[in-house]
């Protein structure tokens, strides 16, 4: 016969003895089926069971295997959109509440002093006084059972939460208790928190407390340490072997004989006196380990009155079945304190291993915890299925065994937990958890979502046809995301993002729109980004050429606080000002107003858009261990890749339908990572080649449209994995997932940032190229024409131009063709080269600039970006200055067709570009990067066919 199965009704059952003894027998054990099928009530009824005690141990075998819990499971991912610990408090708070309702007749046939159900706070608070409060509070409101009790670890800092939740009412079952001096403290704490209320003048009585001593487990440490010494030789080898199985035991009654001495005090007999009742001793680790002892040695030897035992389910079967009963616990004391003695005096150390113990248990419920949140994590994303993206791992076996392990010491640190609670020593311990609010921005978002859906009504109402947002960087690139992405919705204007200072471009734009009927968006978070307001300027003059004093009311400003354009906007009358959130960088801000405010002027769904990131961030939620992690897997494997194995160029593909989510987390990854000499390199959009044109600087990442995929990709990454390269491949099931990955993205790029040991929300080198900038067009203000800019070669209509240190190691060449054999020959394995373009970008560049970059990685074997000026130094500009020196830059620049004036200033946008050109290129100077500029004149379309044929022979 088992616990599980049924108890005994039988008059000489040995569980329903211990009654006669004082001593109540509880289960260490819970689960639904078994409360659901009548089992529990039955050893209620015939053994006379008197409580049930949980633990993290215990809910993990109850709910990490089988299928008890997946109806209720289901029906909760239904409804709710959660993380794994909401999930598996939901679970355990119905499990408490069901096993409480079955001891609730105990609860008052005892008058309170049976009957209760534990339930334990997170072991990850076991050192954290404060939070064990809140937790206890939150816990004991959230069950509402008045037969519950909360479970607070007996650590240094569980005692003052002892003392706070017995004075708040609450009942205690403290935990983890070794050593007599830490069961001191909690007397002191139950005592103190109860004088609390009375010196309140409220009421102590019915407020229930055990203090669980465990027992077992110092008899497992002392009897390896006594058989390691006798297998030694020891010479008290004799005097050893005689305290085998007996210190535990003596260790408790010594406990017993204290809280007998504390109920005889005068301070105990006050409160008793005001119904108080005392806190019992509960012999817990009652399981025998030691096959050579008793089964039952742990629940024999500890019988006495006002003391409970909490038994493991097979101890209990073996109890009822030989158990002897008879009040042990006070039996030889004088005995038992000579074995404590004997201990001593044999060089024992009790005290170190009660220590040991404790943090032993700590961590063991912690471990098994994270096992347990993990299993609930897997079977929620399996029951999830295609509602979240999927993730695959195709790694070479020493980059998976790297990943692995750090995944592990993620676990074992608690960093999830750490980075969710704003800790920056997790990075540089400087000012990084001033910058984390994206972490909870989502929750905002949908608690605002009436704010931009009302917004979103208005925007259909007024009947705009387009929509153009003048923004630079994390201001513009999650909008053209999304732009490019979702394209136009019927009803609502057609989004386009201008973020150049191109002329061309610029005009483009213009001729694409209808002024009268189109909505500005002025996206700048700082406010005082140049390329926005000198953009605002120019559209803003042209507006009211054609709406007059009505112009402001069609613009808009999504800005921080306080920013210049916030001013601006005031000053001229804008439809709306909407705020960003100070504490959240650009690069990681589309999820909040600068994204949102976009997306809703577009027309998209808002609810399902957020739905969407927010499953992101529950799938990345503390509670979700490492190993279940999506966020924490993914910057594992990039800062791992970067920093052990040199693989730091993240060579990033999306199917067609997506292919925009490259642009977005290029700034995200370079501007975050790319600092202090370290980091990662982003390469967006090259086509996938043969394993024989890439270094061992990859890793691929492969975001795959599930309903609209590309076969050519498909087959190109099987390729790549079947050649063994990295491939991390990200399956989004729908478009609206872009969503969920912008949170994940943000959450893996902290991690990143993280592993490779840089503050992953600074951008320090970004600066310096505006900084050179604003010094050009000053200059042009006060002078009315650019510094001298000579060449230092020509070859017809190109000109090549670079500081003196990289112009002398190129002056080698002198064609075309030589000098750019010359610099690409600077190239080594695990370098990278940029193509950086400051011309207009249409599709006749943009096609023109993948062919070249292919042209350079197929005949150097090096990575590639393509990137437009001067977007991208708003970009992964910030890498390619203070990340790694492995950049071979080429700048390409023109002479502008068109000429388009900046409001209110002498400089044109012509002189803008030229600027910002030419800074970006003194400061990739001025750090050693190897940088090149060559200068088409006259026709651009002639120039870039001549440039590509000297690219082509250069390589």
């Amino acid at each position: 016969m088992t616990a599980y199965d049924a108890g005994t009704s039988e008059a000489a059952n040995p569980l329903k003895q211990l009654a006669r003894f004082g001593q109540s027998p509880w289960l260490d054990f819970i689960q639904r089926s078994y409360t659901e099928s009548g089992k529990l009530k039955k050893l209620v009824e015939e053994d006379g069971l008197k409580g049930v005690t949980s633990n993290p141990s215990i809910f993990q075998k109850a709910m990490g295997h089988g299928t008890d819990y997946d109806p209720q499971i289901r029906q909760i991912l239904e409804h709710q959109i959660v993380d794994a610990g909401t999930l598996y408090e939901t679970l355990a708070i119905h499990d408490i509440r069901a096993a409480a309702k079955v001891l609730h007749p105990v609860y008052e046939q005892t008058a309170k002093v049976d009957g209760y159900v534990s339930l334990e706070v997170s072991p990850y608070l076991a050192r954290d006084t404060g939070a064990t409060i809140a937790e206890a509070r939150r816990l004991w409101l959230a069950v509402g059972a008045p037969n519950l009790m909360i479970k607070i670890p007996g650590t240094d800092e569980g005692a003052p939460a002892v003392q706070a939740a017995i004075a708040a009412g609450i009942n205690v079952n403290v935990t983890l208790l070794f050593s007599l001096n830490a069961y001191k403290k909690v007397v002191e704490a139950y005592i103190a928190g109860l004088e609390e209320r009375l010196a309140r003048g409220e009421s102590v009585t019915g407020i229930a407390s055990v203090a669980s001593f465990f027992v077992s487990r110092i008899d497992v440490k002392i009897d390896r340490e006594i058989d390691d010494r006798v297998a030694a030789g020891d010479k008290d080898a004799a005097a050893l072997k005689a305290l085998r199985g007996k210190v535990a035991i003596a260790n408790a009654k010594q406990a017993y004989e204290y809280w007998q001495d504390v109920v005889k005090s005068a301070r105990w007999q006050k409160l008793a006196q005001a119904g108080a009742m005392p806190q019992r001793l509960l012999w817990a680790s009652t399981s025998t380990k030691d096959k050579t002892f008793s089964d039952v040695l742990y629940v024999d030897g500890l019988i006495g009155p006002e003391t409970v035992n909490t038994i493991p389910p097979a101890t209990f079967d073996d109890f009822r079945d030989h158990g002897k009963v008879a009040q042990t616990l006070t039996q030889d004391v004088a005995g038992a304190n000579k074995v404590i003695s004997e201990a001593r005096r044999l060089g024992l150390d009790l005290d170190g291993v009660t220590r040991t113990l404790v943090d032993e248990g700590v961590r063991g419920f912690e471990d098994a915890f994270d096992a347990l949140l993990g299993s609930i994590a897997a079977k929620q994303a399996a029951f999830l299925g295609s509602k979240l993206t999927t993730t695959t791992l195709n790694l070479p076996a020493d980059l998976d065994a790297a990943v692995k392990a750090e995944l592990e010491t993620w676990r074992t640190q608690g960093n999830v937990r750490r980075l969710w609670d704003r800790d920056a020593t997790l990075w540089t311990g400087h000012d990084e958890a001033r910058w984390l609010k994206w972490l909870s921005i989502v929750d905002d978002q949908l608690l605002d979502l009436a704010k931009f859906e009302e917004f979103q009504a208005e925007v259909k109402a007024r009947g705009f046809r387009d929509a153009l947002l003048l923004g630079m960087g994390g201001s513009s690139l999650g909008p053209e995301v999304l732009s490019v992405t979702f394209g136009r919705h019927e009803g609502f204007p057609h989004l386009y993002v201008l973020d150049s200072t191109d002329p061309q471009q610029i005009r483009d734009f213009q001729d694409r729109i209808d002024i009268s009927k189109t909505l500005f968006i002025v996206s700048s978070k700082s406010g005082g980004t140049l390329e926005p307001n000198i953009l605002k300027a120019y559209f803003f003059d042209q507006a009211k050429k054609v709406l007059g004093e009505q112009a402001g009311s069609h613009f808009i400003t999504v800005t921080d606080p306080g920013s210049h354009m916030e001013d601006v906007a005031k000053k001229d009358k804008f439809w709306k000002i909407f705020y960003g959130n100070k504490q959240i960088g650009g690069r990681y801000s589309v999820l909040s107003d600068f994204g949102m405010v976009p997306a809703a002027v577009a027309g998209l769904p808002l609810k399902r858009l957020l739905d969407s990131a927010l499953r992101g961030e529950k799938s990345c939620a503390a509670s979700v261990p490492p190993a279940q992690n999506p966020g924490v897997v993914l910057g594992s494997v990039l800062g791992v890749a970067a920093r052990s194995f040199g693989r730091d160029k993240v060579t990033l593909l999306a199917s067609p339908a997506i292919y925009d989510m490259g642009a977005w987390l290029e700034q995200l990854l370079a501007e975050s990572t790319g600092k202090d000499g370290k980091g990662l390199i982003p390469i967006d959009g090259e086509t996938a080649g043969p394993a024989s044109v890439y270094g061992r600087d990859r890793v691929f990442i492969y975001l795959r449209l599930s309903e609209k995929p590309c076969e050519k990709q498909d087959e190109a990454f099987k390729k790549l994995i079947a050649a063994g390269e990295p491939v991390v491949t990200i399956e989004l099931h729908d478009r609206y997932q872009i969503a969920e990955e912008f949170f994940r993205w943000e959450f893996a790029t902290a991690v990143a940032g993280s592993i490779i040991g840089i503050n992953a929300f600074n951008q320090p080198d970004v600066e310096a190229s505006k900084i050179e900038t604003k010094k050009i067009t000053t200059a042009y203000n006060e002078t009315g024409r650019l510094p001298p800019y000579e060449p230092f070669a020509r070859d017809g209509s190109l000109a090549f131009y670079a500081d003196p240190k990289n112009a002398a190691a190129l002056r080698v060449g002198h064609t075309a063709e030589g000098i750019l054999k010359a610099h690409f020959a600077r190239g080594r394995a695990g370098d990278y080269v940029a193509l950086l373009a400051y011309i207009d970008r249409d599709t006749a560049t943009r096609e023109w600039l993948q062919q070249v970059r292919l042209s350079v990685r197929d005949g150097l074997k090096l990575a590639t970006a393509a990137e437009f000026g001067p977007r991208f130094q708003h970009s992964t500009g910030q890498a390619y200055k203070g990340g790694p020196n492995t950049g071979v830059f080429l700048q390409i620049t023109c002479d502008d067709e068109v000429s388009l004036p900046v409001p209110g200033e002498k400089y044109t946008f012509s002189i803008v570009k030229e600027a910002q050109a030419r800074g970006d290129l003194e400061v990739l100077g001025e750090r050693g990067r190897r940088a090149l500029r060559v200068h088409i004149h006259g026709d651009l379309k002639s120039g870039l066919e001549k440039l590509a044929q000297a690219i082509t022979a250069a390589v």
